[in-house]
């Protein structure tokens, strides 16, 4: 059995292909066989980190958006080895696209048929996108139970907040929150410190131990550790590593 961890959201630039590499690094650091899928055909963000094992798949033929490339992405998706693990990071530009491909071919059901576990991934975030993520989110709840939601509370662009009431207060989260696995916090970052320091590592796209191996800054390196720690560790809590 092999675990696959489809990232989906509808609403671009909220951080789905950062959750994607934290994702991956955390469960490269415990040990397992991880394996990335990248069909962003838009801002193929996960290809760019280079130290991680990433296979593109290409479905833009012709400028549109080709359902039929998906064919190659089920195809690794169904040979994965006992154990491993596989995510698949996708753009919001193809958000409908995969949806409508998993639907019409029984993707889930293949994949559980042939004994692999599946999580959705989705990102709520604060800010101006608050409720195009919620939307995007309400999707996937709508259109994939019982699979079960994963969902990266990011507040990176502001307090995930709606009328004084965090995020299990919402109307949303009462009527949806049975069909959540887990929910992962991210932790909360100072801007003008560990902000920048993480838009750095982003823009290097660079993985936490690589940066913290390589930076010259004592204070940035404990910065990053710090960081790299408690995301190990609201992972894991989540209980979605195996």
């Amino acid at each position: 059995m092999a675990t696959v961890h489809f990232i989906q959201q509808g609403k671009g630039g909220v951080g789905k292909s950062v959750i994607a590499s934290f994702l991956y690094q955390v469960l490269r650091h415990q040990g397992k066989d991880v394996v990335a899928f990248d069909t962003d055909p838009v801002n193929a963000t996960l290809l760019g980190y280079k130290e991680f094992k990433v296979v593109p798949i290409d479905i833009v033929r012709q400028g549109q958006v080709d359902a039929r490339a998906f064919d190659e992405l089920l195809e690794g998706l169904y040979s994965l080895p006992d154990n491993s693990h596989a995510i698949v990071d996708n753009g919001a530009s193809s958000f409908l696209a995969l949806g409508n491909y998993m639907k019409d071919i029984s993707l889930i059901q293949l994949l559980e048929e042939k004994g692999h576990q599946v999580f959705f991934h989705s990102v709520v975030t604060g800010g101006q996108a608050i409720g195009d993520t919620i939307s995007g989110l309400k999707v996937l709840a709508d259109g994939f139970a019982p699979t079960p939601i994963v969902v990266w509370l990011n507040p990176f662009f502001g307090e995930i907040r709606l009328d004084g009431k965090g995020f299990e207060e919402f109307t949303f989260y009462q009527e949806y929150g049975s069909k959540f696995y887990a929910t992962i916090q991210l932790p909360q970052v100072n801007k003008d410190t560990l902000g920048r320091d993480l838009e750095e590592l982003f823009a290097k796209r660079q993985g936490f131990e690589t940066a913290i191996a390589s930076c010259q800054y004592i204070a940035v390196r404990s910065r990053l550790k710090r960081y790299w720690e408690q995301l190990i560790g609201i992972v894991d809590l989540a209980g979605i590593t195996g």
